[in-house]
This record gives C-alpha cells, sequence and structure tokens, in this order.
C-alpha cells in the first residue's frame, strides 16, 4: 500500500463528553479507554498498515501541537492546518490536495480520530477490500457497520437491491439517511437494507477533487487556488484567505449523497463511536447491579449508572439509568436516554459566554 495515504481528521470538538472534552482537551486527546488516547490508538491501528510518512492529521493550529506530542513518530510536515472547523467536506478537500501533490495515483482512506475498533485485523482486511475496489471501479467507499440497535445518533446508508452484490458485504449505496427518529431507525434497522454510517471513507485523491468539482464548485475554486501554491512560501496565507471564502459543509451531504458511484463495505469488526457517554457506558465492563464506577463511589439500591468521581467521594441511594461525571470544576448528571442533549449544555455555556468551562 506505498501508493495509499491516510487521513486523520482531529478538528471535533467532543461537546457531547463534557465536562471531560474541553476546547483544550477535546474528546480524541482523552484516555477514554485504557491508557492511551483516542487519537493514539487511531494511529497505532492505521500504523499497522502503513508507516508514518503516509498518516496525515488534519486540526487546528492548536490541536496539531497537541497531537505532535501525543504522536511525535507522524512527521511535522503531515500536520494539516485548518484555520477553522468548516465540517468534512473543506477538511478531507485540503487533504486530498495535500495528498495529489505528492501523488497522482494516491489512494486515500479518512478515518475519525476518536472511534474505536476492535478487531484490527477484520479492520485491515476491509481495507484493503476497499483499495481492490477503487482499482477496479474508482469508486467512493464508505464503511458501513451493521446496526445492533435503531440508533438516532448514526446516519444511516440504504443499500442497493442486495442480489446485485458481486462480493459479499459489498453493495451499492442507493441513498444516505440522516439521523433519524426511533421509529424510523426500528424500521431501518428490522428491514435488513441498512446499515449505519461510520464515517471511514475511502478513494483516489483526484477521484474526490473531481467529485468536488462537479457538485462543490465554489470549493473545489478555492481547493484548485491552494494546490497551486502548496510548494509556495505563501502557502499558509493564502489557505487563511481561501478558507475565509469556503463554506461549512459534509462530505455526506455535499458529495456522497449526490454522487452515483458510491460503495459501501459492511464492516464485520466491532465498532463503537463513542459519540457520548451512553456509548461509552454500553462498552464498559459493569458490576452486579451493572454499574461502572470510577473514583470513590458509595451506592445503595442503585442500578444501570455510570460515575466517575476521580476527586471527590459520591454516595447514592436508589440512583438508575444516570451518567453522573463529577470533576473539580463541574459536574454533569444526564439520564442515559438524555446522552445527546450534552451538547446542548455545551451551547449553552457559549451563549452564556462562560469560557471558563468550555
Amino acid at each position: 500500500m506505498e501508493s495509499m495515504y491516510h487521513v486523520i481528521l482531529a478538528g471535533g470538538s467532543g461537546s457531547r463528553f463534557w465536562p471531560k472534552s474541553r476546547q483544550d482537551t477535546p474528546k480524541q486527546l482523552l484516555k477514554i479507554i485504557g491508557d492511551e488516547s483516542m487519537i493514539r490508538l487511531t494511529y497505532k491501528r492505521l500504523q499497522k498498515i502503513s508507516k508514518a510518512d503516509n498518516i496525515l492529521i488534519v486540526a487546528s493550529k492548536t490541536i496539531c501541537k497537541k497531537i505532535q506530542i501525543e504522536i511525535p513518530e507522524i512527521p511535522e510536515n503531515n500536520y494539516i492546518i485548518e484555520p477553522s472547523g468548516k465540517n468534512t467536506a473543506p477538511a478531507i478537500g485540503l487533504a486530498a490536495i495535500n495528498i495529489l501533490k505528492r501523488n497522482q495515483n494516491a489512494i486515500m482512506g479518512v478515518y475519525p480520530s476518536d472511534h474505536l475498533i476492535m478487531d484490527e485485523k477484520k479492520f485491515k482486511a476491509i481495507i484493503t477490500i476497499a483499495c481492490e475496489i477503487i482499482f477496479s471501479e474508482n469508486a467512493l467507499i464508505t464503511i458501513g457497520i451493521k446496526p445492533t440497535y435503531p440508533a438516532t445518533g448514526y446516519g444511516y446508508i440504504q443499500l442497493k437491491t442486495i442480489k446485485e452484490n458481486k462480493l459479499k458485504g459489498v453493495y451499492r449505496v442507493k441513498k444516505f439517511v440522516e439521523k433519524p427518529t426511533e421509529k424510523v431507525a426500528t424500521k431501518y434497522v428490522s428491514s435488513g437494507e441498512f446499515l449505519w454510517n461510520g464515517g471511514i471513507f475511502l478513494w483516489k485523491a483526484k477521484t474526490i477533487l473531481e467529485e468536488i468539482k462537479t457538485f462543490m464548485p465554489n470549493l473545489h475554486k478555492s481547493l484548485n487556488s491552494l494546490y497551486n501554491a502548496i510548494d509556495e512560501s505563501n502557502y499558509k496565507m493564502m489557505v487563511k484567505k481561501q478558507w475565509n471564502l469556503i463554506e461549512s459543509e459534509s462530505i455526506d451531504y455535499g458529495i456522497l449523497e449526490k454522487s452515483q458511484n458510491v460503495f459501501t463495505i459492511e464492516a464485520d469488526f466491532k465498532w463503537s463511536d463513542l459519540g457520548s457517554w451512553k456509548s461509552l457506558f454500553s462498552i464498559l465492563t459493569k458490576n452486579s447491579d451493572q454499574n461502572y464506577y470510577e473514583g470513590d463511589i458509595i451506592s445503595v439500591k442503585s442500578k444501570n449508572n455510570l460515575v466517575i468521581s476521580p476527586n471527590r467521594l459520591i454516595a447514592m441511594v436508589g440512583i438508575k439509568n444516570l451518567t453522573i461525571i463529577n470533576l473539580d470544576d463541574a459536574t454533569l448528571i444526564v439520564p442515559h436516554e438524555n446522552a445527546e442533549e450534552v451538547k446542548d449544555i455545551v451551547n449553552m455555556l457559549k451563549s452564556l459566554n462562560r469560557k471558563e468551562y468550555l
């Protein structure tokens, strides 16, 4: 895979993991599972199929500096700075032009920085299959995850008639669906025609840029200007200038929902986006009362709780189905069913200008 490059999108804020996730320490830099940060775990997974020279990071200047400390193996010129968060389409486009400058025939994989994948051999096998399809079909590939419950926090991929697939687990995409209601998600899961959108993409760098030219011409115009300036002394200034012209848009909405040449591969590895405290709780090993406790916790008649309190005692009686995150400067208490709404607290703190908690 000498001509393959791997792009880790590390610009997210992880707002649903507040109060642990903050602007200076977003989720990808947290040690959520084990003793290594999520982005370090992502790097180590990719390092098994690629040399460090072919692994790139896209994030803000501040976050890139922190990641360089976490992952010193990645060369400094593999850190691609985005002046501000503009969603995934501009970030992927910026990575694509930098990769194309290095190798005109390069395949690029795009990965979130903070997902958990538990079977790395199966992960490698999926990436290999994706590369074979890209060479034969020149396609856009997205990795789909078989749903295990009617999740409302994920996007869904509808498969074209399943009989059409030539390779096991490989399908053309009929359509992408945004996060559905629970009722709709239940129908999707029972139909067997839908996968979760895992946020992992693979394609040739020149192919995604051609798609951007077709469906997002304004973004392509800016990227083309930057491509021509990559080796020039004014490149950084040009990025800032063009970034002000670029509109925020996801790669899903901007390209994948419109392109006619999108395939999905059904992943058979265990996966979690660890997108919320609830999703973390679902994979943790619990005690006999289905509680997970970290810190000094005393509980009586309490069940199905996630409680983290590293520095202070928490005592509970009759508490059920709650996440409690008790830090020195802030405490979060939220029912599991409302875990997605933690981001609303972050938005409220922003509106109140409570910067000390962000």
